[in-house]
């Protein structure tokens, strides 16, 4: 990253924390970093694009914080207890801009948003797991999910505490307590049977990711989404014909169900289609 653009990422940030997205102009940020309008607009197309950059540049600074516990000779419960540690600490660091965002809702939920915070989701979810499974081995495996979201649970719950409180809990003592509750749960749950697993979240979170990209969204501007996807894709000219024909049937004054059907129906084999097959499944209100 170019040391321009570092300057109005951090900038900005420093301006949303105090004033919030939607209150802080492009001029505000040219103005906190030292660089001209034209500058700016060399880096970042607009402001949305430049939140994108924001919350990647936030996503790899916590990334950064946690792998440096990964080149250390650690067992997998004392670097998961100092991750953890680390993680609560680079969350208050930035507490200003996480209350502000919290307080005023006012991240703009556009495509390219939602699709990183999906992701991120996900990648969070699937850290946990590997944490767990490297403390507990086979004991944990049928519960990882469950687990895991359990100790999101955990996390989020006393983070919010000490946004608002930082001096009200020592974190490394909170840290221990915390994988000291996971370990109970660890024993508990081997009389259990799992609720959660892989399949069921991802169902869940491609409906949901569905849901929103349906939302007051014109079905053109969900094909061409998709078409920049199916673009990514090897051997993709089979589903770039079925998105051919797609895109003709719903340019019709009355588009024929059973042929969108059809072509939805093309695209089952290809998981990462899955979540505009179903916000196009969602617009004409197929199952």
């Amino acid at each position: 990253m170019k040391e321009k653009e570092k300057a109005i990422i951090e900038a900005a940030i420093k301006l949303y924390a105090t004033k919030g997205f939607a209150s802080t102009s492009i001029q505000e940020i040219v103005s906190e970093s030292g660089i001209s309008k034209g500058a700016f607009y060399l880096y970042f197309k607009s402001k949305d694009a430049l939140l994108i950059a924001i919350l990647e540049y936030y996503f790899d600074y916590i990334e950064k914080k946690l792998e440096v516990y990964e080149q250390e000779q650690l067992s997998p419960r004392e670097k998961f207890a100092l991750q953890l540690t680390a993680l609560f600490n680079t969350m208050l660091e930035h507490k200003e801009f996480i209350i502000m965002q919290s307080r005023e809702q006012a991240i703009p939920l556009n495509e390219e948003v939602k699709e990183l915070m999906f992701r991120k989701y996900y990648e969070a979810q699937v850290y946990y797991q590997n944490s767990l499974r490297a403390i507990y081995g086979e004991k944990a495996e049928p519960h990882l999910w469950d687990l895991a979201l359990m100790l999101e649970g955990f996390f989020n719950s006393y983070m919010k505490l000490l946004l608002f409180n930082p001096d009200g809990f020592k974190i490394d003592e909170l840290v221990g307590y915390i994988l000291r509750r996971v370990d109970s749960l660890v024993d508990g749950l081997e009389r259990e049977n799992p609720i959660a697993s892989e399949e069921k979240v991802k169902e869940l979170i491609n409906k949901t990711k569905a849901y929103f990209l349906a939302d007051g969204k014109d079905i053109k501007t969900i094909l061409k989404q998709m078409k920049h996807s199916i673009s990514n894709l090897e051997n993709n000219e089979d589903l770039n014909v079925s998105l051919d024909v797609l895109e003709s049937e719903v340019e019709r004054d009355s588009p024929r169900i059973p042929v969108i059907q059809g072509m939805l129906s093309n695209f089952k084999d290809e998981q990462s289609l899955d979540v505009y097959r179903e916000a196009v499944a969602e617009f004409y209100g197929l199952k």
